[in-house]
């Protein structure tokens, strides 16, 4: 009599196939710029709190009306943190370093930081080609947080990257037209 019974609940229960549990840990993002758009698949297995980080900025709208503001052909584009006039938006406090097992390749998200290994907010870099001096190593070589890679609009990524720069005060590598980020949201 209880076997019956355990069927039916079990039969009631909603069935999750292999692909919706790795969505899970496998979100998809899309950057929309002024340049085209960016869609990115992100890595919460490998790097949960980097990922955690980077959706809370996409959830809170901060990304809108950033811009694109290191472009170095070659090497990678930086946005998610300044205004077009150059302005640094205010971000919460920073997020520790994660031995990320992800490399920092070709068409690879990974979190900007200052000197410190522990002081990334808001800030992120796309990879224009293999970049392993970034990758982490030890404690004495923290490197950068990969946290995903781009699934579509590499072209847009390569256009970016040719974008001619100049020096703003301070900052180099800055595209003479801004390049925005309109919006970034999560995708479906």
């Amino acid at each position: 009599m209880l076997k019956p019974l355990l069927r039916g609940c079990l039969l009631a229960l909603p069935l999750l196939s292999p692909l919706a549990l790795a969505d899970a840990d496998h979100p998809h993002v899309e950057i929309r710029t002024s340049q085209g758009d960016i869609e990115l698949e992100l890595d919460a297995t490998a790097a949960p709190n980097t990922v955690e980080n980077f959706l809370r900025y996409v959830e809170d709208d901060f990304y809108q009306g950033t811009i694109f503001h290191r472009v170095i052909d070659g090497f990678m584009i930086q946005g998610g943190g300044m205004t077009v006039d150059m302005a640094t938006k205010k971000t919460r406090d920073p997020i520790a370093l994660e031995e990320s097992e992800l490399k920092n390749t070709r068409g690879t998200i990974a979190m900007a930081r200052t000197g410190q290994p522990d002081s990334a907010t808001s800030q992120f870099f796309i990879n224009l080609v293999d970049n392993p001096a970034l990758d982490y190593r030890n404690l004495y070589e923290p490197g950068y947080t990969v946290f995903g890679h781009v699934v579509s609009g590499m072209d847009v990524v390569d256009a970016i990257a040719g974008a001619p720069t100049a020096q703003k005060g301070p900052h180099a590598d800055v595209p003479r037209e801004p390049i925005t980020i309109l919006d970034v949201e999560r995708v479906e």
